[in-house]
């Protein structure tokens, strides 16, 4: 630590002493003689000025009062059937944002004052989603219901707000200063301008903003997807049955474990999540890795399509696959270039599958083939019926060689079905896509051939028609033992904009109550299977060991 030099330590005590006694210290002294001694010369602090004063003062308070709102500063509001999150934050423009994660945000013009308000929704919560469907006649007064809760959530967040910006502005007054008037002020000049900031939004007020709201995020793409505001205004009515049925659909997730009974896949089921189509959508990503996690998936398997052109500007939308949580088997579709193919190959844990080639991953033999075909542009070339027939018959040939040197392949995979069609009777199942619908159905010679609809609500081509594609997967169960599918889940999620999630359980005939099994264990019977389940809506976790839809999904579908 330096020291204080002795000339200073006197200077200050000097000052010290002409602060408590100023005439005493003002008055010449005189030595033994009698004679006057000169004041001992004290050089005087300059004065700060005021203006610096002030500007270190306001920007105190600014830094406390922001520091104040972002720590403790929200306040979590029901509104309706759903959960949200408000909290003000600092602003240049005002105004309101909406943030429907992670399609986006809905900023409106609401008012023109330096604080905005940052609305979150969160979740629909079953319970009070419940009551409505309990008690439908409580739908004619939900318009009034959700004006008073943000009313009262409103008022919440104003006195959570003035509390943050005092605490947080007189916390950092104290930091700095070292003075509790100081401090008390700076809580008085935050609590001064949050209340002038809130004058100001008030006197600027626009309702109509909601009306015209602006978009970012996804929701820029194709803002009829969360539906026309001016609509939901004018025409309420319309409105509030759109929210009784997606509020109907919700409060079914519990009925999962009533209506999927059938069949109870046991801890050591393997469970293989089947996409396809994704065509450059990331929110797939998100969908999948909920839905590895929610249903403890084994292996996924994408039959192709994942890109739209095959470019390599387009390689670093495949980074997130590393980190869905399961390995990742992979053929090539027509929409897939080989630059896509060798940038998945270098990839970990990816496991790339062409040329009739099989790889045993999560206890499940595969074996698959890149499409022959690369039409980005959704063209039709001469002879594409042939070249996947053609790619087909190589796919079986090397089924067969497979079997006979004993290592028989459990699950085949292609991208176009007519390839896939080709495999008939010389694998169990086999996977496809292309088609952007789902399929199942037994071949002639028994092999079951399932097709995945899009897995990426067909990307950005959804906004082309005039309703929106859904999002599609399934989760396929297998044995362990005899690695043959006993029973598979369809997912269906609403397409852009839509919220809506539904979950089917199908068996196969022979693994159907009272059915007798079949000999050979190769599916026969009625094509699809039996379903077994009901429609399911997402918003909610099931109860513990029924599969669901994955809580995300009401925000999670999305191109």
């Amino acid at each position: 630590m330096a020291r204080v030099p002795a000339a200073v330590l006197k200077v200050l005590h000097s000052l010290n002493r002409l602060r408590k006694s100023p005439r005493r210290a003002l008055t010449p002294r005189r030595d033994r003689r009698g004679h006057r001694t000169a004041l001992p010369a004290l050089e005087l602090a300059t004065r700060p000025n005021p203006w610096a004063r002030a500007l270190g003062l306001v920007m105190v308070v600014l830094v406390g009062a922001w520091l104040g709102l972002l720590i403790v500063g929200n306040v979590r509001a029901p509104v309706g059937p759903m959960d949200t999150t408000m909290t003000l934050r600092p602003s240049l423009t005002g105004g309101t944002k909406i943030n429907v994660s992670p399609l986006g945000a809905l900023h409106l013009d609401s008012h023109v004052a330096p604080v905005r308000l940052d609305v979150n929704v969160d979740q629909l919560d079953p319970v009070r989603s419940q009551a409505l469907v309990d008690h439908p006649e409580r739908l004619s007064g939900l318009q009034d219901e959700v004006t008073r809760d943000v009313g009262h959530g409103t008022l919440d967040l104003a006195v959570r707000s003035c509390v943050a910006v005092v605490a947080g502005a007189t916390a950092l007054g104290l930091a700095v200063y070292r003075r509790p008037r100081r401090a008390l002020a700076a809580g008085g000049l935050a609590l001064t301008l949050l209340a002038a900031s809130g004058a100001t939004a008030y006197a600027t007020w626009n309702p109509k903003s909601v009306l015209e709201p602006r978009f970012s995020g996804l929701l820029s793409s194709a803002p009829s997807l969360v539906g026309n505001a001016r609509s939901i205004v004018t025409e309420f009515d319309v409105y509030q049955k759109e929210l009784a049925r997606l509020v109907t659909n919700v409060t079914k997730l519990y009925d999962v474990t009533s209506t999927l009974p059938a069949y109870a896949p046991d801890p050591s089921t393997i469970r293989v999540l089947h996409v396809s189509d994704i065509h450059l959508n990331p929110a797939s990503w998100k969908i999948i890795a909920s839905l590895v996690e929610q249903y403890e998936v084994n292996v996924i398997v994408d039959s192709g399509d994942t890109m739209d052109h095959g470019t390599a500007a387009e390689n670093g939308f495949l980074d997130p696959i590393e980190h869905l949580g399961a390995p990742y088997v992979w053929v090539r579709g027509n929409h897939d270039s080989t630059v896509t193919q060798e940038y998945l190959e270098g990839m970990k844990n990816v496991h790339v599958l062409d040329d009739g080639r099989a790889e045993t991953v999560a206890g499940l033999r595969f074996a698959g083939i890149g499409d022959p075909q690369f039409t980005p542009d959704r063209s039709a070339r001469p002879g594409a019926e042939a070249s996947q027939e053609l790619a087909g018959a190589r796919l079986a040939s090397a089924l067969r060689d497979h079997r006979a040197s004993g290592k028989p392949v459990d699950v085949a995979v292609a991208h176009e079905p007519s390839a896939a069609r080709e495999t008939d009777g010389e694998v169990p199942l086999v996977l496809a896509g292309h088609l952007h619908h789902d399929e199942m159905e037994v071949l002639p010679y028994g092999t079951r051939l399932r097709i995945e609809g899009s897995t990426g609500g067909s990307g950005l081509r959804a906004v082309e028609g005039e309703h929106p594609d859904p999002i599609e997967a399934s989760i396929l169960y297998f044995d362990r033992d005899t690695r043959r599918l006993q029973a598979w889940d369809e997912i269906e999620l609403g397409g852009l904009g839509l919220t809506t999630a539904e979950v089917s359980r199908h068996l196969p005939e022979e693994n159907t109550p009272g059915a007798t099994p079949s000999p050979t264990g190769t599916p026969t019977g009625t094509p699809s299977g039996t379903p077994t389940g009901s429609p399911t809506a997402s918003g909610t976790r099931a109860p513990t060991g029924t599969p669901a839809a994955p809580p995300s999904a009401p925000s999670s579908p999305s191109p």
